[in-house]
Formats: structure tokens, C-alpha cells, sequence
């Protein structure tokens, strides 16, 4: 599989198998991730990937706890009072995915149930959470965004699926302090990783693509 295939095939997953990654592939994806491009060579990431009982006792600390309220945490998920075109695309987005698993709009219940699946890592038999010190700025945050990108084109390669959560930044005293992080990280943000059940209808989810024309243009251009 060549880079342009795993862009195409690659998708945030939502139901996993039991089947584990072996510590060996996961400890390669984490390293090879690590030959992104970052500002200065600081390669500003930390990571931390979970299996078995470490995951368990993190998704249950997670389960009990009370979660950060979004202005107590910098870069949480969205702007506030997101405007067009970016509203109507996340509106979209996430009408089309609760479409795939038969909860309408009207069954509040039933999406914050799917929501808290986010803290167990949709199932999936990895948990990875990725830190940062907390001194750092705008710039090293868009290097662990090219991070992530390596990663999860990485894992799509070698037959593995991932999701990328901002979800886990809400819990971050709590994750902090199960995982014993040292001062001054701070939780970044989360990846479940395993392999697809093909046959959850939640991952039948084909988020789709604004056109070209809408946000790019050439110039100078024969």
C-alpha cells in the first residue's frame, strides 16, 4: 500500500475486534510515527500506549469521572458559536454517523451513551495517549497534528485501524494522574487503535470531502 491508498482507505473506526496488537507492531508504529516532520527537530510528543488491565484501570477512572467544563481546558474540540461553513459540516457529519447506528436526532440518551463510548476507546484493545509539556505553543501543537497523521496513515498501512479523540484533553487531571504523567505534560489527545469489525454498521460511516473549489484556488499557474 503506497501513502496516497492509506489517505484514501483511512477513516476514524468505531468498533474494533478483541484481537490485540502485538507490543511489538505497536511500539514500531509509535517509533516509525516519530520520523514526522516537526519545527526545529523538538519532536514535542509523548506517548503512552495502553493494553489489558493498564487500559482497563484508565477507562474506569475515566467512567467515574467529573469532566473538565471546555473553558477550563485550552483547545478542547471547536470554537465557540462555530460558523458556516464549518457548523454545517460538523452538523453533517455527525447526523450522518448516528444515522449509521438508527439513534435520531430527538434520542438524547442514546447519543451521550455512543459519546461516553469515547472513554473506552470505542472497544478498541489499545488505548494511546499522546502528551505534551505544557510550555509549548501554536507551532509544536500543528507538529503533533503531523504526528498523529503519521500514525494513523502508519497503522492503516499495516492493517490496523485507529480513532483520533480530543475527548481524553476533558479527563486530563484524571488521566494524568492514573498514568502518572510527569510535570508539565499535559494529555494532547487520544487514539484507539486495534483492528475494524467490518460488520458494525457504525463503520459503514464514509465522512465525505468539501470540493476543491471551495477552499483552495492556483495562482501564477500556466
Amino acid at each position: 500500500m503506497n501513502v496516497s491508498q492509506a489517505m484514501k482507505e483511512r477513516r476514524s473506526v468505531r468498533a474494533f475486534q478483541s484481537r490485540i496488537p502485538s507490543a511489538e507492531d505497536v511500539q514500531k508504529l509509535i517509533a516509525d510515527a516519530a520520523l514526522s516532520a516537526s519545527g526545529g527537530n523538538l519532536q514535542p510528543w509523548r506517548v503512552t500506549a495502553l493494553a489489558g488491565e493498564p487500559l482497563r484501570e484508565l477507562t474506569d477512572a475515566v467512567a467515574t469521572a467529573q469532566p473538565a467544563d471546555d473553558s477550563e481546558v485550552p483547545h478542547m474540540s471547536y470554537p465557540p458559536s462555530l460558523w458556516d461553513p464549518y457548523r454545517s459540516r460538523r452538523f453533517k457529519n455527525g447526523e450522518d454517523l448516528y444515522r449509521t447506528i438508527d439513534i435520531p436526532r430527538d434520542n438524547k440518551a442514546a447519543r451521550l451513551e455512543q459519546l461516553a463510548r469515547n472513554g473506552l476507546f470505542f472497544g478498541a484493545p489499545v488505548g494511546v495517549i499522546v502528551q505534551v509539556d505544557e510550555r509549548m505553543g501554536y507551532a509544536q501543537w500543528l507538529d503533533l497534528g503531523i504526528y498523529l497523521q503519521s500514525f494513523m496513515l502508519l497503522a492503516t498501512e499495516r492493517g490496523m485501524a485507529t480513532c483520533p479523540q480530543g475527548y481524553w484533553r476533558r479527563f486530563r487531571d484524571t488521566v494524568e494522574q492514573v498514568l502518572q504523567v510527569p510535570q508539565p505534560y499535559r494529555v494532547a489527545y487520544g487514539v484507539a487503535l486495534g483492528y475494524e469489525d467490518t460488520e458494525a454498521p457504525i463503520n459503514t460511516l464514509r465522512a465525505d470531502r468539501a470540493p476543491f473549489e471551495e477552499w483552495a484556488d492556483l495562482r501564477g499557474f500556466g
